[in-house]
């Protein structure tokens, strides 16, 4: 069975077994129930919580913090317990963040069901019923009205006057007025089936009777669940770069220890000293701080967010927008209002507009009150709510005109007449009829001249040439109140009072965010439900729609063989028409394309795509709870350019956290660098011993790069392209950075140990080596966080002191690295020595000079270190 909008009532009855006036025998609903099962919406059973802590540990990046924290354990003999217990503080609060994120998908679903209507008013053996929606099965005789919640899909038998609210379904921005008896062709889109009615939809107007089709999964709603359970959330592009730091360093940390530990042997070192070395300067090439920096920072982006209206649900949801090359937005409620506004009024003469503003306002069933502040509110069917906010703004109330002008009689809108009338008492006597309805229908019913008839349609063409919804007004005067209204004897030589244009508007900031997307490289294109001229008058208005681009219709996708759309998507700025698959090609075509893809959307039909692209961004205050639980980041304000604002702040969290890993890695290779030569040049005593290399994480791998992630984004990010999802995070000019700043680091420190192992500056003895070695690495690695600040302005262009979060950070680092110096109880623990004034001097002096150097390189060429990043990434995304 299927097919039920191709089907006549009488057919759908026969092959569900039911009657229409009596429903189904109480004898086949336990059957049926056993057949369908509940209508409601499955869910997989969620894992374990070990389950889910074990899947955790599979991790590279974890797997390394906890060898680190083993190793760490095992380099200071179970003594540096502190370093160990950050470590795995670090797992803890990762997993618990993943833990979470994971919730999403079950939390979607959940807001699904709970769309469900919770009763229903059904017949069953010719008895009418209250039922919980839960309880309904196909074959089932449902009863609506205006205000109910569609229970489940259903064939209608009797409509009048029935519209139902989709949008949050199919995109459709106006409510759909529906007809029992129409017979439609097999193709037609979900938007266009207007003998059926959908679960989890809002009855506007009127009331009908249908006989239930569809439950539970087995719904488009269902269909749409179905599509959110199978889809799985990829990893970001900040995921999969971390993903290659932690493979990296992994094979760095084996790396480290089997050299360190075969020099030593070879020099014929203490097995057990060369053990103890090698793991630490594992631990030391292991940046352990460095997914706690990366999860600060995107936190501190996140509350800079929720200030500019933005709330994160997934802590690299930020940072992916910040390569984003493509923004799909829903249309309605995303870049429109979402409220259907009268934007143009035509009359045959200027005198009359105060009649048909009064006339338009009375024939409507919306409802007019006024909130605490005296603003007014309405309530009801859009399109009515539109024409009395209109009349209240040009000053007539609706409750006033309904005071003055009491309703007696009234034939309410239908699909066939295409119109709906009030009648109404005359001041001076008698009645007026006040009518409503298509512009070609009602001119056709009322006494104007020829010239009038052919202005009112011209009219009427170039309102709908802008894609507006154009309405007619017209009344008839009776002397006397009609014993019975029949529509074709009082809708009747009618007096034509004007048109009425209206539109779901654009939202006025829109088009400036528009603008600011193609200044940054990124395509922003519009997907509805809605007509394809609606879209196109929409998209043209916000210069979404350009010279050279297309449009396209869901039933023109169908055609489509995926591999061709994603061959020719960047032609297309609009589509129009199209069901939620429809939407996930789209962004899945993009996604091909190699584009890291954002998606907009308030409704339901919206989750799926939302869930699928690489970050989904829900309305906040318009949108639906399941489009907000599959999204990654919920726009508090329902406005589009926070998501531009949003982009810009991903730019700058991305460039922060690349700041943070050249700092880490580039100090690191310098303490690799120290130790490794040392031993390869068998200098005696060490230059570092382990202690010291456990203590130089502490102090440079935290307060430091957690200062860098606080740097505020750098002028004109947002006028250069987005960069390639797919371009490594060390490329080539990057890696030789890290290795010529870090060697620069490392040298420092030797220069440092062979000046205080010198009879200059140590006539006594060779002890003060390591202590300045071990000062010179940690100063050194702090003065290089401020050089690290950018890789393309100078210090003296930034201010040196802008950066308060740094000045903090090198202060307290400082200060622990001269207590460990000073101190007599903690120069025992880590075998240090008083320095005397000439040895500071010469430590102030290497320390400093690899921070200079840096300096030096982007005074003199800056332009080459940019174009040579930007070189990059292009090339990788080509």
């Amino acid at each position: 069975m299927g097919g039920w909008h191709t089907k006549s009532s009488k057919e759908v009855l026969r092959e569900l077994e039911s009657e229409e006036k009596r429903g189904l025998s109480p004898g086949q609903i336990p059957r049926r129930r056993a057949q369908y099962g509940p209508n409601t919406l499955a869910s997989h059973k969620p894992p374990s919580l070990p389950a889910r802590l074990l899947a955790q540990l599979k991790d590279p990046m974890v797997l390394v913090l906890l060898g680190a924290a083993g190793l760490s354990l095992a380099a200071s003999g179970g003594s540096d317990w502190l370093d160990a217990a950050i470590i795995l503080l670090i797992v803890v609060v990762n997993a618990c963040i993943s833990l979470s994120q994971e919730d999403n998908a079950r939390r979607a679903l959940e807001a699904l069901r709970q769309l469900s209507a919770p009763l229903a008013r059904v017949v069953r053996g010719g008895e009418e019923l209250r039922v919980e929606a839960s309880e309904l099965v196909p074959g089932d005789i449902v009863e609506l009205e205006a205000g109910d919640l569609v229970p489940a899909d259903g064939r209608l038998l009797e409509s009048a006057g029935l519209r139902c609210d989709e949008s949050a379904l199919t995109g459709e921005s106006a409510p759909v007025s529906k007809d029992a008896g129409a017979i439609l062709a097999v193709d037609a889109p979900l938007a266009e089936r207007k003998n059926l009615v959908l679960s989890s939809t809002v009855v506007t107007a009127g009331r009908g009777r249908c006989v239930v089709v569809a439950t539970g999964m087995d719904t488009e709603v269902g269909r749409i669940a179905g599509m959110l359970l199978g889809e799985e959330t990829s990893d970001t592009p900040l995921q999969r770069r971390m993903g290659e730091v932690s493979r990296t360093l992994s094979f760095l940390c084996v790396c480290v220890c089997a050299v360190m530990f075969g020099v030593g042997l070879l020099f014929h070192r203490s097995m057990l000293d060369m053990f103890l070395t090698a793991v630490s300067l594992a631990v030391a090439a292991i940046p352990e701080g460095l997914p706690a920096v990366v999860t600060i920072v995107l936190a501190l982006g996140v509350s800079r967010m929720v200030r500019r209206g933005a709330i994160i649900k997934r802590l690299p949801a930020v940072e992916t927008l910040g390569c984003a090359g493509v923004i799909c937005s829903d249309k309605t409620g995303t870049l429109t209002q979402n409220r259907m506004t009268v934007t143009q009024v035509w009359t045959p003469r200027s005198d009359v507009r105060r009649e048909l503003l009064t006339a338009a306002a009375l024939c409507t069933d919306a409802a007019l009150r006024y909130d605490a502040h005296g603003a007014a509110v309405c309530t009801g069917d859009p399109t009515e709510v539109a024409l009395v906010e209109l009349a209240a703004r040009e000053g007539f109330d609706k409750n006033r005109l309904e005071q003055d002008f009491p309703r007696r009689g009234e034939l309410p809108f239908d699909s066939q007449r295409k119109r709906m009338s009030t009648l109404h008492p005359r001041k001076g006597g008698g009645y007026r009829l006040v009518v409503k309805g298509a512009p070609d229908v009602l001119l056709s019913r009322c006494r104007v001249d020829g010239e009038t008839r052919q202005a009112a349609l011209a009219a009427n063409a170039a309102m709908a040439e802008q894609a507006l919804r154009v309405l007619g007004v017209a009344y008839r005067d009776l002397e006397f109140l009609p014993r019975t209204l029949e529509p074709e004897t009082v809708e009747r030589d009618l007096t034509f009072l004007g048109l009425l244009g209206m539109m779901d508007p654009p939202r006025p900031q829109v088009r400036g965010a528009v603008e600011q997307c193609y200044a940054a490289g990124i395509r922003p294109v519009m997907i509805t439900g809605d007509h394809k001229l609606t879209a196109l008058a929409v998209a043209k208005e916000l210069d979404i729609f350009r010279p050279g681009d297309l449009a396209i219709t869901g039933e023109d996708l169908d055609f489509m063989p995926q591999e061709v759309l994603e061959q020719d998507v960047e032609r297309f700025s609009v589509y129009a028409r199209v069901s939620p698959e429809h939407k996930m090609r789209i962004v899945r075509a993009w996604q091909a394309r190699g584009k890291v893809v954002a998606m907009t959307g308030d409704g339901v039909n919206d989750a799926p795509a939302l869930k699928a692209a690489d970050i989904g961004c829900a309305m906040g205050r318009s949108g639906t709870d399941v489009a907000k639980e599959a999204a990654d980041m919920i726009l508090t304000d329902d406005d589009f350019s926070t998501i531009v604002h949003a982009v810009e702040e991903g730019r700058g969290i991305y460039a922060n956290i690349r700041k943070a890993i050249h700092y880490l890695l580039s100090c690191n290779i310098g303490e690799i660098l120290a130790v490794f030569l040392g031993t390869l040049l068998d200098l005696r005593p060490a230059p570092l011993v382990p202690v010291q290399l456990l203590w130089l994480n502490l102090v440079t791998d935290s307060l430091p790069a957690l200062a860098l992630g606080v740097e505020p984004v750098e002028d004109g990010v947002m006028t250069r392209p987005p960069r390639s999802a797919h371009a490594p995070l060390f490329y080539r000019a990057f890696s030789l950075r890290l290795l010529w700043q870090g060697a620069l680091i490392g040298l420092a420190a030797l220069g440092a140990y062979t000046l205080g192992c010198s009879a200059l500056l140590s006539p006594l003895g060779r002890e003060a080596g390591s202590t300045m070695a071990f000062a010179t690495l940690t100063l050194a690695q702090l003065f290089h966080a401020y050089d690290v600040r950018s890789g393309e302005h100078t210090l003296l262009r930034l201010g040196v002191l802008s950066n308060r979060s740094m000045n903090r950070a090198f202060l307290a680092g400082t200060a622990l690295q001269l207590a460990v110096l000073c101190l007599p109880p903690l120069q025992t623990v880590f075998r240090t020595v008083p320095l005397t004034v000439e040895q500071w001097l010469a430590v102030a002096g290497l320390a400093l000079a690899p921070a200079l150097v840096c300096e030096a390189v982007k005074a003199v060429s800056p332009r080459e270190i940019t174009s040579t990043g930007r070189e990059k990434a292009g090339t990788a995304v080509r």
